[in-house]
């Protein structure tokens, strides 16, 4: 028993819920390679740290012996995930879908064992369910059931359009699951009636229920917003490594800690042993370090992880400038440019608005001299470099 516990224990490590608890503990008790199933929708073409917080699982469990099956869909991704949208997804085509598999196949392989993983497209089996499939599937769950949904409900009291192919999409995931005869499948809290549905449907199949366990959405960089690229708080497993040192490097010293244990594959007793070193003293820099070469290592090379840290150390702690700075020319009015026009016309913000933020938060420099003046403007013949939070630099001339 004392193994078991100590199976669970690495299984139960950063996870949000498991359903049922006691039904994974049965199913591991048989001795037998689980089938551990992960599906994804190839909505877009890469995948960001947020999306490793279950790959690291899948792996925990390819370590224990167990059966991993990455499920691309491929056929749900034509219909749309409505879980915790606001409005109807719009469909994506085949070709885009296909595009985009392709990438995530090459993604995952940086933390999956490729030896170890099945990867399969759930158009195999759900493309021939056919017409008369899809009412039966259809007639497994009531609209009342469906409306169960929290971002379902929201929509339809605030008098937003829900499309009837929506409510296909948890059935259609459900019976992914029926398909593959899953033991356990993961997924993100946002998953959670997708998740529940495919034991509904594997019970009403005579099959035994799949275990679920959930995952929690890891933060952003701004330690607020889950990650993701809109938001544009998300560190990319494909980053350049020095852009990759630079992100995490950034992160909170509080948010360090929810990194480790959602990200780190270091044991939990030694992520516990830098607690306490920090509650003694170190420095918080230092342990946030390790992190970084950690995550570069593996989505790059141990080589890589070095040079990302030398390349900070000599970009930020001795000052130096970046050797690949961009040159920019500037147009200048009568009156000269406004600064905030000035960096974004450079590229070092999105907007104007942006721009008159990051002055405000102190997080624009001008020759390495904070820019406190968001009303400044320059003239013709001026030569300056401008930087932006910690990794964006521009030498501009305005002429």
């Amino acid at each position: 028993m004392a193994d078991l516990a100590q199976v669970m224990a690495e299984i139960k490590r950063g996870t949000d819920e498991i359903l049922l608890e006691s039904d994974l503990v049965e199913k591991l008790q048989e001795g037998r390679p689980l089938k551990i199933k992960l599906g994804a929708d190839p909505t877009a073409p890469d995948i960001h740290l947020g999306h490793t917080v279950i790959l690291n699982k899948l792996r925990t469990f390819q370590e224990l012996g167990h059966e991993v099956i990455f499920l691309i869909g491929d056929f749900t991704g034509m219909v749309g995930d409505p879980s915790g949208k606001n409005s109807t997804r719009p469909p994506l085509t085949r070709e885009q879908v296909l595009a985009n598999a392709e990438t995530y196949k090459e993604q995952v392989y940086k933390i999956l064992d490729p030896a170890k993983t099945r990867i399969v497209f759930n158009s195999s089996w759900l493309e021939q369910l056919g017409a008369a499939g899809m009412i039966r599937l259809g007639s497994r769950q009531t609209v009342a059931r469906m409306m169960e949904r929290d971002d379902f409900k929201k929509r339809y009291a605030s008098g937003q359009s829900i499309a009837i192919h929506e409510f296909m999409y948890p059935l259609l995931q459900g019976y992914d699951s029926v398909a593959l005869h899953a033991d356990v499948e993961l997924g993100g809290t946002d998953q959670k009636f997708n998740l529940l549905m495919g034991r509904e449907l594997q019970k009403a199949e005579g099959q035994k229920p799949q275990a679920v366990i959930m995952m929690p959405l890891l933060e952003g960089l701004d330690g607020v917003k889950k990650m993701s690229k809109s938001a544009g708080n998300y560190i990319g497993v494909s980053e350049a490594p020095d852009e990759m040192f630079g992100k995490l490097m950034s992160i909170s010293d509080e948010l360090m800690w929810r990194y480790f244990e959602l990200l780190s594959f270091r044991p939990l007793g030694e992520i516990e042993q830098f607690k306490t070193d920090v509650s003694n003293g170190a420095n918080p820099r230092d342990i946030k370090i390790l992190l970084a070469k950690e995550i570069i290592a593996r989505f790059h090379s141990e080589a890589a992880a070095e040079a990302a840290h030398q390349a900070f150390i000599d970009r930020f702690q001795k000052g130096a400038l970046p050797e690949d700075i961009e040159e920019i020319t500037v147009t200048a009015g009568a009156e000269g440019v406004a600064v905030a026009n000035l960096l974004k016309d450079a590229g070092l913000v999105a907007s104007t608005s942006e721009a008159l933020r990051m002055i405000k938060q102190g997080a624009v420099k001008m020759d390495g001299e904070r820019l406190d003046d968001s009303k400044q403007h320059f003239a013709a013949g001026v030569t300056a470099v401008f930087q932006v939070g910690k990794r964006k630099f521009a030498k501009v001339t305005v002429v």
